[in-house]
């Protein structure tokens, strides 16, 4: 027999069976089992030795600058947190997928760009991340796929902004253009001339004895009646 809340946990479901229980409802939690599902079909797509989800943003975030990054622009560009990167840097150096060297602007910084590897790996491995990618959409309908990745991305920027305001540093937001007001359109004629003109044409069919022109006919005089 059931008991207090172990009644009341059968009956609404939080145990687990029949119903929704709190994790359903929880958006960390929620998150944590997507991107393992993303994961899976990352990995089952790139196949065994390809670049990790990891590796593959941080040669796509090299390969739009030619001249490299510092680690710095590479946590903003990534989201990988710093001692991550740094790391992660450091093994793909070894495999020579990487390339550093000092920046020419700034002697203290370290610039890390794309090398020859590099390139090439991320080349054989693009197809393949486009493919994980629409296997992963390919789980929601159409219509809600734009919409996904959008609220993925707003998350990540909020997130973003937030860090930056707390080390005292200040967003700046793209001003948006403001919509063109659309034209008024022009008020649509009324139809009352249509009914006048077809009252008009029907007019018209009818038998109309002649116009005088007003001037009055004079009545014919009556004819003599003859006596008897």
């Amino acid at each position: 027999m059931f008991e207090g809340n172990d009644m009341k946990k059968a009956k609404t479901g939080d145990g687990h069976k029949g119903g929704k229980t709190v994790l359903d409802d929880s958006p960390s939690h929620l998150l944590h089992r997507v991107l393992q599902i993303a994961l899976d079909i990352y990995n089952a797509e790139a196949g065994e030795g390809a670049l990790t989800q990891r590796q593959y943003a941080l040669l796509q975030a090299l390969d739009g600058a030619p001249d490299g990054m510092t680690q710095t622009d590479l946590v903003r560009a990534t989201g990988i947190d710093r001692s991550t990167l740094a790391d992660l840097v450091a093994r793909m150096l070894s495999k020579q997928l990487l390339a550093r060297e000092r920046s020419a602007s700034d002697a203290r910084a370290n610039l890390v760009r794309l090398d020859a590897a590099g390139r090439k790996a991320l080349n054989e491995a693009q197809p393949r991340v486009l493919a994980a990618d629409e296997k992963i959409l390919s789980l929601l309908s159409p219509p809600k796929r734009d919409s996904f990745v959008k609220l993925l991305r707003k998350i990540a920027q909020a997130r973003e902004e937030e860090l930056i305001v707390a080390n005292g540093g200040e967003v700046v937001r793209k001003k948006k253009t403001p919509k063109l007001e659309k034209a008024d359109k022009p008020e649509k004629k009324k139809k009352s001339h249509k009914k006048e003109d077809k009252f008009a044409r029907k007019l018209k069919k009818l038998p109309m004895p002649p116009l005088s022109d007003g001037v009055v006919a004079e009545a014919p005089e009556p004819a003599p009646v003859e006596k008897s």
